[in-house]
């Protein structure tokens, strides 16, 4: 028999038992619908992870500076970084392009007398250009304010005072625990990423010195730097080390470099995937098992047929191959509509997280092909079982 004989063969036989195939293709459908919906989720939700690197590159640099618990230190002398010093951490590596120091206070906030949910962050000019915030109104803090009562807002800030009133809040004056400042500008909505600590959406932004004037506790904690293309973050942690080291004992340092996070991040999604990939697989392992059934029952159902088929000139090779081809039909079936409905779900995924949709090709591919291959595996079986039927008793079979 050719190939095309045993297609249409198997496809005939498995039209004249309709419910018992469908229930078989379901099984493979649902595996691999499974398997695709999973890998793909986890490829979108590791893509909207990395989309923070896509916007403020990975040249960066953050660094977090805490109290050291060693007693030793306690009596340090210097408390805290001053602005000038923290600029100069520039000139530890030449591949230092820019520096970002940043404070962070929790004041109360007024404005027009309604009280409002935020924090205060003291920056520098350069802040905005480093973590690529953007104005919708207005501009942002000038070096050249120093200690002038200017300040920015935060786009969650923003929609705060919204629900007061209509009025355009630049030019307004927003209190600060006691100081008052006007607002220069309202900045648009900033994602969250892991190179600035705290919430910039819901902050007044002040000039660093003003952040000075407006608390005895403010301390610079927090400083964010842009490194030139392909530097080493390695030497520069250690080199910045040893120029805070050499300024001040007494406390921590932590770093956070961009190009380390998303080496990180691609070896967590390698597990993740492999974790959803099994996950799916238990679902085709079933589907598998339940098209070994359908066969086996096909088997006994047939067993006069296959005698005919031998007393006729079948060989075992053609019995063999007639049942493998009709679990391969099966499989190849419930494939294609579990890759397609697997697409399905990891879009509505996508729409209801809010996610950029993307259909990757590997998960699709490796879906359809781990399907063929279970319905292979657990087809071979029952083909075999039937090519070693005995063609006499078989024909005495009811």
């Amino acid at each position: 028999m050719r190939w095309t004989a045993y297609f249409q063969e198997g496809w005939q036989n498995l039209l004249s038992a309709k419910l018992r195939s469908i229930l078989a293709l379901t099984g493979i459908l649902v595996g691999t619908a499974s398997v695709v919906a999973m890998i793909s989720g986890g490829e979108m939700a590791t893509n909207e992870a990395l989309k923070q690197f896509k916007t403020l590159g990975t040249d960066l640099l953050a660094i977090t500076i805490s109290e050291s618990s060693d007693k030793l230190f306690q009596n340090a002398t210097q408390k805290s970084l001053s602005v000038e010093q923290a600029k100069a951490i520039s000139d530890s590596d030449h591949s230092i392009l820019e520096v970002a120091p940043y404070i962070q206070l929790y004041n109360p906030i007024q404005f027009n007398g309604h009280a409002l949910d935020g924090a205060i962050v003291g920056v520098t000019e350069s802040f905005a250009r480093i973590t690529h915030i953007e104005m919708a109104e207005g501009r942002f803090i000038s070096d050249l304010d120093h200690y002038e009562p200017f300040c920015v807002i935060g786009d969650g800030l923003y929609q705060q005072i919204k629900q007061h009133t209509l009025m355009n809040p630049v030019g307004q004056q927003i209190q600060v625990g006691s100081a008052i400042f006007t607002i220069a500008g309202v900045a648009k909505y900033f994602p969250e990423n892991s190179f600035v600590d705290g919430n910039v959406n819901n902050a007044v932004i002040l000039p660093i010195e003003a952040a000075f004037l407006a608390s005895q506790y403010a301390v610079i904690n927090n400083i964010v730097l842009k490194l030139s293309e392909n530097a080493s973050s390695d030497r520069v942690e250690v080199h910045v080390e040893n120029y805070l080291r050499h300024i001040f004992s007494g406390k921590q340092y932590a770093f956070r470099s961009a190009k380390e996070l998303v080496k990180r991040m691609g070896k967590q999604n390698e597990i993740f995937t492999v974790f959803l990939g099994l996950i799916g697989g238990v679902s085709l392992l079933v589907g598998g098992i339940g098209v070994m059934n359908i066969m086996l029952v096909s088997v006994v159902e047939r067993r006069r047929e296959m005698g005919i088929r031998m007393a006729v000139g079948a060989t075992r090779r053609d019995i063999r191959l007639l049942f493998l081809v009709e679990a391969v039909i099966l499989a190849m079936a419930g494939g294609l509509l579990g890759v397609l409905l697997g697409i399905v779900i990891a879009y509505g995924v996508a729409l209801y997280w809010h996610w950029e949709f993307t259909i990757f090709l590997w998960p699709p591919l490796v879906g359809f092909t781990v399907s063929v291959a279970t319905g292979v595996f657990f087809g071979f079986y029952p083909a075999h079982q039937a090519s070693r039927l005995n063609p006499v008793v078989a024909l005495r079979a009811d």
